[in-house]
């Protein structure tokens, strides 16, 4: 039986070494073994990023300085997870203050004021994947005037 590499249907380690080269360096090699560049310069994955944001000890008087960092510059694909540091209850809700209770609070993401993704206690989580380039604005829902931006490049 003969054998044949493919990396869309085999080789883990040829996959991983071919995640840390270079595109050019990928082409190159590929035209002198005669492998098909199509199939694996358009299967390259690069892991997603988790960004880490904390909402800072006594957020809720601090403005724009609730967040950190603020803003926090991700790229397509990317997850933010917000952390509460703080010892009150806190939202992250896409939109501004002005939108509260609008369509558009909420509308991208929101931990909420209850269930499993609430902010309700120091040490709890909440995450969103940014899907789309874009500008996202956010804010607490119980303290209007905490307010920070996600910019997805």
């Amino acid at each position: 039986m003969e054998r044949t590499w493919s990396l869309v249907t085999g080789t883990v380690p040829i996959f991983i070494a071919l995640l840390v080269l270079s595109t050019e360096t990928i082409l190159s090699l590929g035209n002198m073994i005669g492998l098909d560049t199509y199939v694996y310069t358009h299967h390259i994955a690069f892991a997603a990023q988790v960004v880490k944001v904390s909402i800072v000890p006594g957020a809720s008087t601090l403005g724009d300085k609730a967040f950190s960092p603020n803003p926090v510059t991700v790229k397509v694909g990317d997850t933010v997870m917000w952390i509460n540091n703080d010892n009150q209850f806190h939202t992250v809700t896409s939109g501004s203050p002005s939108s509260t209770g609008g369509a558009a609070a909420g509308k991208v993401f929101d931990s909420g004021l209850s269930g499993p993704n609430a902010l309700t206690m120091k040490g709890k989580t909440f995450s969103h994947t940014f899907n789309e380039k874009g500008v996202f604005p956010y804010y607490c829902q119980l303290h209007p005037t905490m307010i920070g931006k996600v910019i997805v490049t």
